[in-house]
């Protein structure tokens, strides 16, 4: 059984600051497009609700490596740990794991004439990137991760 329950909160975007409110159903987010465009940004819409893609080397965090975790920019839930970020040499945020397999969501994509696995957020269904089989011990794994997609919280703020 289903129920809606609503959330208010508030979310520090790049650009403003936005009182919203949520609607919540069995731990999804759910909005319309327009509610979306209303707390993204719009390079932040085009991959988190369209599955765009920024340039390769253009991210804010596709080399950095302070202490903290990232965040989905559209719902604010804990996606990643720093510890299990690492320099791919591929341009874009780039980790081994995520903080927990119930926070991402994996989908066969077929899309520009290739066969990857697309990486969405569990709980908004925002595109994040894409998994590769490609990384570091002790997962084999990369995820390769839109920065627009992500929010940085430092430990210091944590």
């Amino acid at each position: 059984m289903s129920s809606n329950i609503a959330v208010s909160c508030t979310l520090a975007q790049k650009e403003k600051n936005t009182h919203l409110t949520m609607e919540v159903k069995v731990g999804k987010v759910i909005k319309t497009d327009k509610e979306w465009k209303e707390i993204l940004t719009p390079a932040q819409y085009n991959i988190a609700r369209s599955k765009g893609t920024e340039p390769a080397f253009s991210g804010q965090y596709w080399n950095h490596f302070e202490k903290g975790h990232y965040e989905c920019i559209a719902c604010g839930v804990k996606l990643f740990e720093s510890e299990t970020k690492f320099n791919s040499s591929c341009g874009w945020p780039s980790f081994f794991k995520p903080g927990s397999d119930s926070t991402i969501h994996h989908h066969r994509d077929i899309s520009h004439g290739m066969v990857r696995t697309e990486v969405t957020c569990a709980t908004c269904e925002a595109h994040l990137g894409h998994v590769f089989e490609d990384g570091p011990e002790p997962t084999g794994q990369r995820y390769c991760i839109n920065s627009e997609s992500l929010r940085f919280i430092s430990e210091k703020d944590e």
